[in-house]
């Protein structure tokens, strides 16, 4: 008799969120989970300030602490009938060095019926010979629909206090926003050891990051620009780069210290968020602990 081998599987979790307006605030209506994805409560720092609806802040948790090999976790989230979400993560996102169950798998879809979605989750960090597939999409209303949405994704490179890269790790991102059928962002990126240090990759740095405001203008660009212009110094150290595009701003980052590159991501978002969404930013409890 022969013996097939039996691959190890990773962790199977999905994660399903929906928001809605109900009188003056923003309230967790549905929420459903398989595995380790979750979310405990819902918070309001905010309270009713100058906005119609109360937003609600949200922390996605992932008990297991780390994203193995062979992983495959998704969260989806709707935000509908004029609710306010704030969706953040206590802490990085680790993936670890690949075993033998292969990829390690996350996939987010964010669907934004109208009202305001903000996605500001802490930044991924990727181990030496990590093996990931991470997509988000984000998925924007039609006319005549109001909706508004800030968000960013960040990621470091191996573990540079360390003093070790990426090693033979590969990364597959992907960073899609749309507007109904209509794709008004769609970025891919590939990542080897070959494209850390050449110039036409990351040029040494072990930080990037992409920032995304829907819907802005030219007074949100000119924004974004003095803003990111009081970080930026030493742009061997921190490169930061906005434009618009089809009403959509585009902040891009690399840095050689993921702390500089979020500290100059906050920033952007305190500056634009009472010009974009008439509130003024007020940080996530989690960020401090």
């Amino acid at each position: 008799m022969s013996s097939v081998a039996q691959v190890p599987r990773g962790w199977r979790a999905r994660l399903a969120l929906g928001f809605e307006a109900r009188g003056a605030r923003t309230r967790l209506t549905h929420r459903e989970h398989v595995g380790p994805l979750l979310v405990q409560r819902a918070f309001y720092p905010e309270g009713l300030a100058d906005g119609p609806v109360e937003p609600c802040h949200v922390y996605i948790i992932h008990p297991p602490g780390g994203i193995a090999s062979g992983d495959d976790l998704r969260l989806d989230v709707d935000v509908r009938l004029g609710a306010h979400a704030l969706l953040t993560t206590p802490a990085a996102a680790k993936f670890y060095r690949r075993g033998s169950a292969g990829l390690a798998r996350v996939e987010q879809a964010l669907r934004l019926e109208s009202g305001v979605l903000e996605w500001l989750p802490q930044e991924s960090i990727f181990y030496p010979d990590a093996a990931a597939e991470l997509r988000t999409i984000v998925r924007l209303p039609d006319p005549p629909a109001i909706a508004s949405f800030i968000g960013w994704e960040m990621a470091c490179l191996g573990l540079p206090a360390s003093a070790q890269d990426l090693n033979q790790g590969s990364l597959q991102l992907r960073l899609e926003l749309w507007r109904g059928r209509t794709p008004l962002l769609l970025e891919r990126l590939n990542i080897s050891q070959h494209s850390l240090a050449a110039r036409w990759g990351l040029g040494g740095h072990v930080a990037f990051g992409t920032a995304l405001a829907w819907p802005a203008d030219k007074a949100g660009l000119e924004l974004a620009l003095e803003t990111i212009a009081k970080e930026q110094g030493d742009c061997a150290e921190l490169l930061l780069a906005c434009t618009l595009i089809d009403g959509v701003l585009i902040c891009r980052a690399t840095a050689r210290r993921t702390d500089r590159l979020k500290q100059a991501f906050v920033n952007w978002w305190q500056a634009l968020r009472p010009a974009l969404l008439a509130r003024e930013a007020v940080i996530p409890r989690i960020w401090s602990t």
